[in-house]
């Protein structure tokens, strides 16, 4: 009988909460007490496409640590109209505004590709908080990343042409639910990058006749991630590198 070689640990199993896999990347790798102080609130949700999380101007009552699938932050006007000004997949939190005090959302946080969630009321959240160091810390510093990203999104909005910005937000999207299928319509696209829905069309026709991507109804394929990030606008590489240069800064 072969025996095991002496050297090699046996693989970690993967951390689950409330019987699912975590993949939250704040939730990943708490100190154990801060860990058995969270846990215990969290509970799994399944996440369907349009799932409004918060609403702008309503209180925050239940705050939601993304485990999958794609959360659009989005300003809303008076007539209805709306523009995605920040998006978090699994590296995010929504509900941000209690961290510093705030009882409301400023912003309307909707699903936009279906997942999953870890759900925890605003109230326990606010409760263990302050006993939790490290996760407060994540929290404080994921906001400043989706503060800087609101800021880039507005001008990439503003300054850059509609292709660009469809190539910026398809790369957004495939690196934070990590895959390069990314099922959207383009109607929404055309609410999430504020134009109209005939420049989507245009914009996503110039991206599929350059062999970057394949557009079918209801989803887009992308065939050149690398050509993507060519084709578009600098605020993705921007994105990139300053959230990679703070990950250096607090290690």
């Amino acid at each position: 009988m072969a025996k095991s070689p002496r050297n090699v640990r046996p693989k970690p199993r993967d951390t689950e909460v409330d019987g699912q896999i975590l993949e939250n990347e704040l939730l990943l790798n708490l100190p154990d007490r801060e860990r058995q102080a969270v846990y215990s609130h969290l509970v799994f949700m399944p996440l369907r496409t349009h799932d409004v999380l918060n609403e702008a101007g309503a209180p925050i009552r239940h705050t939601y640590f993304m485990n999958s699938g794609l959360a659009s932050v989005l300003n809303v006007m008076e007539d209805g109209k709306s523009v995605e000004v920040g998006l978090t997949g699994k590296e995010g939190f929504v509900g941000l505004p209690l961290i510093v005090g705030f009882k409301s959302s400023p912003a309307r946080v909707i699903v936009q590709i279906a997942g999953s969630a870890y759900r925890i009321s605003s109230g326990a959240l606010m409760e263990i908080l302050p006993k939790c160091r490290t996760l407060e810390r994540r929290l404080h510093r994921f906001s400043q990343v989706l503060a800087s990203q609101a800021s880039q999104i507005a001008a990439c909005n503003r300054l850059h042409e509609v292709d660009e910005r469809l190539a910026r937000w398809l790369l957004m999207s495939r690196d934070r639910i990590g895959s390069d299928l990314v099922p959207l319509t383009q109607e929404f696209l055309a609410h999430m990058l504020g134009t109209r829905r005939s420049s989507v069309t245009v914009a996503a026709s110039i991206l599929q006749t350059a062999d970057l991507i394949k557009y079918t109804r209801g989803r887009v394929n992308i065939v050149n991630p690398k050509g993507l990030e060519e084709a578009a606008c600098e605020c993705y590489a921007a994105l990139v590198q300053q959230a990679s240069r703070w990950k250096d800064e607090v290690r």
